[in-house]
C-alpha cells in the first residue's frame, strides 16, 4: 500500500539531524508555526533572514532579522528554510537558484487545524490515501498526488515544480465550463475567481452567487461587481447550517473562521439556492470546506455541479475532501491539479459528473 510514496524521512527528522546551522527565509505566520514545530522536535534556528528590501534593521521571534549576505559573512555552510509562500515566476526562480548555494527545506505547516505532516501520519492513513489514488480519473492526477504527499512529508519543492498546471489550462481542459453556467464562488475574495470565468466564457454566465465574510474583502468584490447583471454577492461565511460564527478578518485570503473573532452570519448553499440548480461551485474556506461541502451536499447529490474545492488548508482535506465528495455523489470523475505554489497551496480537487453513469440523491429518492 502506498508504493508511490517515495519518501521516508520526514522534513523534520531531515532537520533535526542537521548538524549545519538553519535559517528561516521569511516571516509572518508560516514561519511563527514553523518555529514551533522546530521547538517540539528540539529543533534550534539559527536565525532569520529576509530578501533585502524588507530587512530595516528590526526583529522577528527573538531573533534580528539579517540579509542573506550577512548571513553568508557569518556562515560558509547551512541550511536554509522557506517561511513564506511564493507564487510568482520571478519569486519561484529567485528561490530555485538560491537552493543551488544552499541546501533549501519548505516545510508543510497547516493553514489551518493542528499537527504535522509525517511519513507516520501517512501511514496512519494509508487507507483513505490509497482509497483517494485509486479514484482518481487520469494519470495526471496520480501524478500530482503522489508528488504532493512526497513533497509534505519531505519539504523537497522540486517534487511541486514537476507538477505544475496553468490555471488556463485547469479551465479550458478540466473545468471546460459552458456559457450558462450558474457560478456559486464560496470565498470569493476580491472578485479574482469570478473574472477567470467570465474571460474563459467571454462575460457569458446564467447566475453568480458570490460569498465573501471577510469586511474589506466584500466591499473589493462588491466594487468589482458593480451592477453587472445575474450577480448576487453576500457577506457571510459558507457552512454546514445557516448560523453565526465567529470569524477573524485578516483582510486577506487568510481570513477565518476562528474561535476568536467578530460574530458573522454563515450560510449553507442548500439554503442560499432555495432548491435551484448550480452547475459550477467552487470552496476556498479557509480550512472549512468540510463543513461547506454538508451545506452544499444536496445540491451537490441533485444537480452534480463541477466542483472546484481547496485541499490545502488542513491536513486532512488532501484524503477526507475526496473520499467526501465521493460519499454525497458517486458519479463524480475527480481530478487533482496544482498551480504554481511553493508551498503546495492551490492545490485543489476538481470533480466533474460522469454523465453515462446515474445517480439519485437523497432528495430525488
Amino acid at each position: 500500500m502506498l508504493e508511490f510514496l517515495k519518501e521516508r524521512v520526514s522534513t523534520w527528522d531531515r532537520l533535526k539531524e542537521e548538524t549545519r546551522p538553519i535559517y528561516l527565509y521569511g516571516m509572518g505566520d508560516g514561519a511563527v508555526r514553523i518555529l514551533s514545530a522546530m521547538r517540539s522536535y528540539g529543533i534550534r534556528a539559527a536565525g532569520i533572514f529576509a530578501s533585502d528590501e524588507f530587512v530595516r534593521g528590526h526583529d522577528f521571534a527573538g531573533f534580528p532579522v539579517k540579509k542573506l549576505s550577512e548571513i553568508e559573512e557569518e556562515c560558509d555552510d547551512f541550511v536554509i528554510v522557506l517561511a513564506f509562500a511564493v507564487c510568482s515566476p520571478a519569486m519561484v526562480e529567485r528561490v530555485m537558484q538560491l537552493a543551488k548555494k544552499h541546501p533549501l527545506i519548505v516545510p508543510d505547516v497547516p493553514v489551518a487545524g493542528g499537527g504535522l505532516f509525517t511519513r507516520e501520519y501517512c501511514e496512519a492513513h494509508a487507507a483513505e490515501i490509497q482509497a483517494v489514488y485509486m479514484r482518481l480519473a487520469d494519470e495526471r492526477s496520480r501524478r500530482v498526488y503522489a508528488n504532493i504527499l512526497n513533497f509534505k512529508i519531505s519539504g523537497k519543492p522540486e517534487y511541486l515544480l514537476e507538477i505544475v498546471d496553468s490555471r488556463e489550462a485547469i479551465w479550458n481542459r478540466v473545468i471546460c465550463p459552458t456559457n450558462h453556467e450558474t457560478y456559486v464562488d464560496l470565498g470569493a475574495y476580491n472578485g479574482d475567481s469570478i473574472r477567470e470565468l467570465l474571460d474563459v466564457t467571454r462575460g457569458k454566465y446564467h447566475r453568480i452567487i458570490a460569498v465573501e465574510p471577510d469586511r474589506k474583502n466584500f466591499k473589493k468584490l462588491s466594487k468589482f461587481v458593480g451592477d453587472t447583471p445575474s450577480v448576487s454577492c453576500y457577506q457571510c461565511a459558507a457552512w454546514c447550517v445557516d448560523t453565526e460564527l465567529p470569524f477573524a478578518s485578516k483582510a486577506g485570503r487568510q481570513s477565518s473562521v476562528s474561535t476568536e473573532g467578530t460574530p458573522t452570519p454563515a450560510r449553507s448553499v442548500d439554503n442560499l439556492l432555495a432548491g435551484n440548480p448550480v452547475t459550477l461551485l467552487k470552496m476556498d474556506v479557509e480550512g472549512t470546506e468540510r463543513e461547506a461541502l454538508w451545506g452544499a451536499s444536496r445540491s451537490i447529490a441533485r444537480y452534480s455541479p463541477k466542483l472546484m474545492i481547496s485541499l490545502y488548508h488542513r491536513n486532512e482535506d488532501i484524503f477526507e475532501l475526496p473520499l467526501l465528495v465521493h460519499k454525497i455523489n458517486p458519479r463524480y470523475k475527480l481530478y487533482i491539479r496544482h498551480q504554481l505554489y511553493i508551498p503546495a497551496w492551490e492545490t485543489n480537487l476538481y470533480a466533474i459528473a460522469d454523465e453515462s453513469l446515474s445517480y439519485h440523491g437523497a432528495d430525488e429518492t
